[in-house]
């Protein structure tokens, strides 16, 4: 069933002969900006109307469609935060690299907010350690739900911010589904940005980025023009639009949390994500999944997290439920919480090294499994033998190069 202005849009094309790009010379949904289609960066046809009927669906004042992903909106509302005034903005040391990696672009300087780690999960930083940073910054942005589940107090960031006069952005790239909750990112925002394609049934890259009023609206939409590519793909614009339009699925997000109870996941906030830990045979458990035709969405080196949408069916639940049946029994956590450290960005001279040797060096640069796009370890801390285990037997990583981790040149 089509609901989408812009896949109705493409599905009533005409036979045409093409003279001009995309270089396949195919006639269907992939085209060009043509009299017909519209254009993202300026839109005034059915992009227009399809990004003012999402931005209704999702309480906001506009809604710009993405086909770069949730990065280009990120980046997008951080060039908003800096183009109203903000230099610092408070946020988790854990956040995705797209955020770092946006500060460190625009010259906004990161205010880490101190966060404790539990059973190798990094926490939703707590009220007071939130209170306490945004003292020294002029924006706080948090992740919302982060990778793991779990859900930040952003009634309570809502209601710090208000009080302090600045602005509440939040990257809710795992978040779409949420949209027709309580918890959803869009509800408490300034400025918020959906990774559609993650957790609704929108083409990879398809995301959408907003702004809950008019003030931040300018300024998030020359962001977006200037992170967005000039190049959209209108298969993932469509997509998008019909992501926003799925209808909610309440019998899979009860299924889901049956499903967890049944195979001892951990209790977080977010039916999507079933995060189950074996420990140290969890590449075990992922290699027997994988040998009888199931992924999951990653291993890293503890847990091994299955991520559910709208469109999971209640069988492969079952199916999924049968073969844990024969994995080792998930892991009980004991370990205590405890704040993780928060490093000062340094600089000067640094080397790769096989990770082997690293050990008691210093790191040069955040290292990590790919994803969940978390670091590991951070640029400043001290490298230990249990991060180098967990890159060591990571299929994907980031941080590294053919093996080797940055380091900073010891002086002699």
């Amino acid at each position: 069933m089509i609901r989408g202005k812009i896949a109705k849009m493409l599905c009533g094309q005409k036979r045409q002969i093409s003279f001009h790009t995309p270089g396949h010379k195919k006639r269907g949904a992939d085209i060009t900006e043509l009299s017909y289609s519209d254009n993202l960066f300026s839109p005034h046809g059915v992009i227009k109307e399809a990004q003012e009927e999402i931005a209704e669906r999702l309480g906001a004042y506009r809604t710009f469609f993405l086909t770069d992903g949730s990065t280009a909106g990120v980046h997008a509302m951080l060039f908003a935060l800096k183009e109203r005034g903000a230099k610092r903005v408070a946020l988790s040391p854990y956040s995705h690299p797209s955020v770092t990696g946006g500060c460190k672009l625009l010259g906004l300087e990161p205010v880490l907010i101190p966060v404790s780690l539990k059973e190798g999960i990094p926490l939703q930083p707590a009220r007071e350690e939130v209170e306490k940073t945004l003292q020294n910054a002029d924006a706080l942005l948090l992740t919302s739900p982060d990778y793991y589940g779990f859900f930040p107090d952003l009634a309570f960031a809502r209601e710090l911010t208000e009080r302090e006069n600045k602005p509440l952005v939040v990257d809710g790239a795992h978040g779409s589904h949420l949209h027709f909750s309580e918890s959803y990112a869009g509800r408490y925002a300034d400025m918020w940005v959906d990774g559609a394609h993650k957790s609704l049934p929108a083409l990879t890259q398809g995301a959408a980025v907003s702004a809950k009023r008019e003030e931040w609206a300018g300024a998030l939409e020359e962001g977006v023009r200037l992170f967005h590519t000039s190049s959209p793909s209108y298969p993932i614009l469509a997509s998008v639009e019909e992501a926003f339009l799925y209808p909610r699925n309440l019998e899979i997000e009860r299924a889901a949390e049956e499903f967890k109870r049944e195979v001892g996941a951990i209790r977080n906030d977010d039916w999507t994500k079933v995060l189950i830990r074996y420990g140290r045979n969890a590449g075990a458990v992922e290699k027997f999944l994988e040998s009888r035709g199931v992924y999951p969405e990653f291993n890293d080196g503890n847990y091994i997290l299955f991520y559910l949408s709208p469109c999971t069916k209640k069988g492969e639940l079952k199916q999924l439920s049968k073969l844990l049946k024969k994995c080792p029994a998930p892991e009980a956590g004991e370990e205590e919480a405890h704040t993780a450290e928060v490093m000062n960005e340094q600089d000067g001279a640094f080397e790769y090294i096989p990770l082997k040797e690293a050990v008691g060096r210093i790191c040069a640069a955040d290292a990590g499994i790919f994803p969940p796009s978390l670091p590991i370890i951070r640029k400043g801390e001290r490298i230990n033998e249990s991060a180098v285990r967990h890159l060591e037997n990571a299929v994907h990583t980031f941080g590294l190069k053919e093996g080797k981790i940055a380091v900073y040149t010891e002086k002699e």
